[in-house]
Protein backbone atom coordinates (compact mmCIF):
# COMPACT_ATOMS: atom_id res chain seq x y z
CA UNK A 1 0.00 0.00 0.00
CA UNK A 2 2.92 2.33 0.68
CA UNK A 3 4.13 1.67 -2.86
CA UNK A 4 0.76 2.77 -4.29
CA UNK A 5 0.86 5.95 -2.21
CA UNK A 6 4.38 6.67 -3.43
CA UNK A 7 3.34 6.08 -7.05
CA UNK A 8 0.37 8.42 -6.61
CA UNK A 9 2.66 11.10 -5.16
CA UNK A 10 5.04 10.76 -8.12
CA UNK A 11 2.14 11.00 -10.58
CA UNK A 12 0.88 14.18 -8.88
CA UNK A 13 4.39 15.63 -8.93
CA UNK A 14 4.73 14.93 -12.66
CA UNK A 15 1.32 16.46 -13.38
CA UNK A 16 2.37 19.64 -11.54
CA UNK A 17 5.41 19.85 -13.85
CA UNK A 18 3.38 19.92 -17.10
CA UNK A 19 4.38 23.05 -19.02
CA UNK A 20 1.93 25.12 -21.08
CA UNK A 21 3.12 27.49 -23.79
CA UNK A 22 1.75 30.94 -24.39
CA UNK A 23 -1.00 31.07 -26.98
CA UNK A 24 -0.26 32.07 -30.56
CA UNK A 25 -2.67 32.36 -33.47
CA UNK A 26 -3.42 32.68 -37.17
CA UNK A 27 -6.63 33.95 -38.78
CA UNK A 28 -8.69 30.91 -37.74
CA UNK A 29 -7.14 29.21 -34.71
CA UNK A 30 -5.29 29.94 -31.54
CA UNK A 31 -2.63 27.41 -30.66
CA UNK A 32 -0.55 26.26 -27.76
CA UNK A 33 1.73 23.38 -27.04
CA UNK A 34 1.90 21.35 -23.87
CA UNK A 35 5.09 19.63 -22.74
CA UNK A 36 4.72 16.58 -20.54
CA UNK A 37 7.54 15.61 -18.19
CA UNK A 38 9.24 12.63 -19.79
CA UNK A 39 8.57 10.59 -16.63
CA UNK A 40 4.84 11.23 -17.04
CA UNK A 41 4.99 10.17 -20.68
CA UNK A 42 6.34 6.81 -19.48
CA UNK A 43 3.21 6.37 -17.33
CA UNK A 44 0.74 7.02 -20.17
CA UNK A 45 -1.19 3.88 -21.22
CA UNK A 46 0.31 2.08 -24.21
CA UNK A 47 -3.07 2.35 -25.97
CA UNK A 48 -2.49 6.13 -26.26
CA UNK A 49 0.53 5.58 -28.52
CA UNK A 50 0.62 5.03 -32.27
CA UNK A 51 1.01 1.39 -33.20
CA UNK A 52 3.82 2.19 -35.69
CA UNK A 53 6.61 1.91 -33.07
CA UNK A 54 7.61 5.58 -33.47
CA UNK A 55 7.01 6.23 -29.77
CA UNK A 56 4.62 9.07 -30.54
CA UNK A 57 1.20 9.57 -29.06
CA UNK A 58 -1.81 9.24 -31.32
CA UNK A 59 -4.26 12.12 -31.35
CA UNK A 60 -6.02 12.05 -28.00
CA UNK A 61 -9.63 12.85 -27.21
CA UNK A 62 -10.36 15.53 -24.63
CA UNK A 63 -11.20 12.88 -22.05
CA UNK A 64 -7.87 11.14 -22.69
CA UNK A 65 -5.65 14.23 -22.48
CA UNK A 66 -7.48 15.49 -19.41
CA UNK A 67 -7.08 12.00 -17.96
CA UNK A 68 -3.29 12.23 -18.05
CA UNK A 69 -3.37 15.52 -16.17
CA UNK A 70 -3.53 18.22 -18.84
CA UNK A 71 -5.80 21.07 -17.73
CA UNK A 72 -7.05 23.73 -20.13
CA UNK A 73 -10.20 25.70 -20.68
CA UNK A 74 -12.90 24.30 -22.95
CA UNK A 75 -12.60 24.09 -26.72
CA UNK A 76 -9.04 22.83 -27.13
CA UNK A 77 -8.34 19.99 -29.55
CA UNK A 78 -5.20 17.83 -29.71
CA UNK A 79 -4.49 18.16 -33.42
CA UNK A 80 -0.85 17.20 -33.98
CA UNK A 81 2.09 15.31 -32.57
CA UNK A 82 5.71 16.36 -32.90
CA UNK A 83 7.68 13.18 -33.64
CA UNK A 84 11.12 14.52 -32.66
CA UNK A 85 9.70 15.41 -29.23
CA UNK A 86 6.95 12.89 -28.39
CA UNK A 87 6.34 14.55 -25.00
CA UNK A 88 5.08 17.72 -26.76
CA UNK A 89 1.37 17.81 -27.64
CA UNK A 90 0.03 20.47 -30.00
CA UNK A 91 -3.41 21.95 -29.36
CA UNK A 92 -5.67 24.38 -31.19
CA UNK A 93 -9.11 25.92 -30.87
CA UNK A 94 -11.09 28.22 -33.09
CA UNK A 95 -10.55 31.88 -32.35
CA UNK A 96 -14.31 32.39 -32.33
CA UNK A 97 -14.89 29.60 -29.78
CA UNK A 98 -17.45 30.50 -27.13
CA UNK A 99 -17.80 28.22 -24.13
CA UNK A 100 -21.35 27.07 -23.37
CA UNK A 101 -23.04 29.06 -20.62
CA UNK A 102 -23.70 25.87 -18.67
CA UNK A 103 -20.74 23.60 -19.44
CA UNK A 104 -21.06 19.91 -18.67
CA UNK A 105 -19.37 18.60 -15.56
CA UNK A 106 -15.59 18.67 -15.96
CA UNK A 107 -14.18 15.60 -17.66
CA UNK A 108 -12.67 13.35 -15.06
CA UNK A 109 -9.67 11.35 -16.14
CA UNK A 110 -10.38 7.65 -15.77
CA UNK A 111 -6.71 6.85 -16.11
CA UNK A 112 -5.65 9.26 -13.36
CA UNK A 113 -8.42 8.06 -11.05
CA UNK A 114 -7.55 4.41 -11.67
CA UNK A 115 -3.86 5.08 -11.00
CA UNK A 116 -4.72 6.93 -7.79
CA UNK A 117 -6.90 4.08 -6.52
CA UNK A 118 -4.26 1.39 -7.02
Amino acid sequence: MAQKSEERSRLEEYIERIQYSDRYSDDIYEYRHVSLPKQLLKMVPKSFFNQDNTGTLRLLSEQEWRGIGITQSLGWEHYEVHAPEPHVLLFRRRKDFVAPTHPPAAAVGKYTQAKARK
